[in-house]
C-alpha cells in the first residue's frame, strides 16, 4: 500500500503538536508550587462591581451564582466561624487546614493574609468569594491532580480567557489561555484533600474516571453553557459565548430530574394481608459526576415510598437490606451522630444529634465520613476515614427492592404507589441544632414514580 507523503506530514505535525501542549502542561506541572497565602494585598485586586461597568450582563448571572456567595453564604458563615475557628483553637494543628478553607471560599483574604478574615457583616473584600479576578487572573494549577486552591494566580491588567479577544479592551489586556478549556481549571477548588490525606471533595476527579470524560463533556458544558451573548458593552455578541450561570447544588431546577425514578410491582392484583415485592430503578440521566457530590459530608439523596390506598390511607414502606458492608449508614433509622462537634462548641460530652432526620427505612444515597474515634462527622476538615460510597454516578442504575404486604384493613379497590427522590444540602438535624436559616435543609425534590395495584375485596 502506498502512503500519501501529505498524510505522513500531517499525522508527524499533529504529534508534534500534541507533543508540545504535553510537554507545556508537564513543564507547568513541574514548577515549584508557590505558596499564595499572604503573598498579595486586598488592593492589589480589583471588584467585581468595577467589572460590571463593561460586563453588566456577565456580573449579574455571577452574582446570582454561589461564586459570588462562596463566602458570605448562611451556612459557610456558621460552618467556618462556628465550628472551623474555634476547633483551630482547640486543636492548633488545625490551624493551616481552616486558614485553607479561605483558598477557596474567599481566595482574595487567602492571598491578603487575613485570617480569619472579617466576618461578612463587616463588607470587605473577603465578601468578593470566587470573584472575576480570581479565575480571570488564574493561569494554571500548579499540580495534578488539582486540589486545595491550586492555582496560579498574578494580580494586574493581564486578564485570562478561554477566548480569543476579539477586540481591544481599554480597561485591560486578555490573553487566550486554554487552561481555562480543562476540567484541571474547576478541580483547583472542586477537588480538596484535609489534613488526613483523606479526599473530603472530589468532583473533577469523579467527573475524570465518569463516561463524560471520554467524550470530552466537560465541566464548562454543563455549569457554563453556550449562548448568544454580548459580553461586553463595547464588544459583539457570540453565538458560543460562556454564560457565568454556575448553577449547581442550590439551584432547584439543576437538580430536578438529576435521576429518573421507576417503579414496579410483581403483582398488580393482591388480596390484603398477600406480600408485594416492588423494584424502583434509579438511573443518573444528567450528572458528570456522582450525585450527591461536593460537600457530601453534609448532603443526601433519599428515596421515599408509599402506597396510598382507594381510602386514603397512607402506607410507609420501607427498603430492603442488601447486605453490603456499611449499608447502616444507608438506611434512615433512629441514630445520633456528629458528637464531634462538641469540640469546637467546647460542649463536654455532646450526644450528638439524629444522624438522618428523615422518615426511617429509607434508603439514603451518601458516603459517610468518620473522625479519629469513628464517629460520623460534617466537619470535613476533622475526617480521617470514608464509609461506603452509595452515591449514583454518571449514567449509573441503582435498583432498589421493596417488601410490602398489604394491611387487612387495606381499603378495596386502586392502589397507588408512588416512588420519590429528595435532595437534602445538610441533614435537619444538623440545621436545626447549628440555627442554620431552613432554606439549607428544606427537602428539594428530584424526581417521581408511580404505579397502581388493585387490592380485592
Amino acid at each position: 500500500m502506498k502512503t500519501d507523503l501529505r498524510t505522513v506530514r500531517w499525522a508527524g505535525a499533529a504529534i508534534a503538536v500534541f507533543a508540545i501542549v504535553l510537554t507545556a502542561f508537564s513543564v507547568a506541572n513541574l514548577l515549584p508550587q508557590e505558596e499564595l497565602k499572604g503573598k498579595y494585598d486586598y488592593k492589589d485586586f480589583e471588584t467585581s462591581l468595577k467589572c460590571r461597568s463593561c460586563h453588566p450582563g456577565i456580573y449579574e448571572q455571577w452574582k446570582q451564582a454561589m461564586m459570588s456567595q462562596s463566602y458570605t453564604h448562611h451556612w459557610d458563615e456558621i460552618e467556618y466561624f462556628d465550628l472551623a475557628v474555634p476547633h483551630a483553637e482547640v486543636d492548633p494543628k488545625m490551624k493551616d487546614a481552616v486558614d485553607g478553607c479561605n483558598g477557596c471560599h474567599t481566595p482574595l483574604a487567602y492571598m491578603g493574609g487575613t485570617l480569619p478574615p472579617p466576618r461578612p457583616e463587616e463588607n470587605s473584600m473577603a465578601n468578593e468569594g470566587v470573584s472575576c479576578e480570581v479565575c480571570h487572573l488564574t493561569q494554571r494549577s500548579q499540580v495534578d491532580p488539582p486540589v486545595n486552591y491550586s492555582y496560579y494566580i498574578e494580580p494586574g491588567t493581564t486578564k485570562h480567557s478561554g477566548r480569543e479577544p476579539g477586540i481591544e479592551s481599554p480597561a485591560h489586556k486578555i490573553v487566550q489561555n486554554d487552561f481555562f478549556r480543562t476540567t484541571e481549571f474547576c478541580g483547583n477548588c472542586h477537588n480538596e484533600k484535609n489534613p488526613y490525606g483523606i479526599w473530603v471533595k472530589s468532583t473533577q476527579l469523579e467527573w475524570k474516571e465518569g463516561p463524560y470524560a471520554e467524550e470530552g463533556v466537560r465541566c464548562q458544558d454543563c455549569h457554563m453553557p453556550e449562548g448568544p451573548y454580548q459580553n461586553a458593552i463595547m464588544g459583539t455578541t457570540h453565538e458560543d459565548a460562556r454564560l457565568h450561570l454556575f448553577h449547581g447544588a442550590h439551584d432547584p431546577g439543576k437538580v430536578r430530574g438529576t435521576i429518573e425514578l421507576r417503579i414496579e410491582p410483581d403483582l398488580r392484583v393482591a388480596e390484603p394481608g398477600e406480600t408485594i415485592h416492588f423494584k424502583v430503578a434509579l438511573f443518573n440521566q444528567k450528572t458528570g459526576h456522582k450525585f450527591p457530590t461536593g460537600s457530601v459530608e453534609d448532603r443526601i439523596a433519599w428515596m421515599h415510598v408509599e402506597a396510598t390506598d382507594a381510602g386514603g390511607n397512607v402506607y410507609h414502606i420501607p427498603v430492603d437490606k442488601k447486605g453490603f458492608e456499611g449499608e447502616e449508614y444507608t438506611i434512615s433509622g433512629d441514630y445520633l451522630a456528629y458528637q464531634d462537634m462538641g469540640i469546637p462548641l467546647r460542649i463536654d460530652d455532646f450526644s450528638g444529634v439524629q444522624r438522618d432526620g428523615i422518615p426511617h427505612g429509607n434508603r439514603i444515597f451518601r458516603m459517610p465520613y468518620f473522625d479519629e474515634q469513628g464517629r460520623m462527622t460534617i466537619m470535613q476538615w476533622n475526617a480521617t476515614s470514608l464509609g461506603v460510597d452509595y452515591r449514583i454516578g454518571p449514567r449509573e442504575t441503582k435498583v432498589e427492592d421493596l417488601t410490602f404486604k398489604v394491611p387487612y384493613d387495606a381499603a378495596p379497590g386502586k392502589m397507588v404507589v408512588r416512588a420519590v427522590l429528595n435532595y437534602q444540602l445538610l441533614v435537619k438535624p444538623v440545621a436545626d441544632f447549628l440555627k442554620v436559616p431552613a432554606d439549607e435543609s428544606e427537602i428539594i425534590f428530584v424526581n417521581d414514580h408511580s404505579t397502581t395495584v388493585e387490592i380485592l375485596q
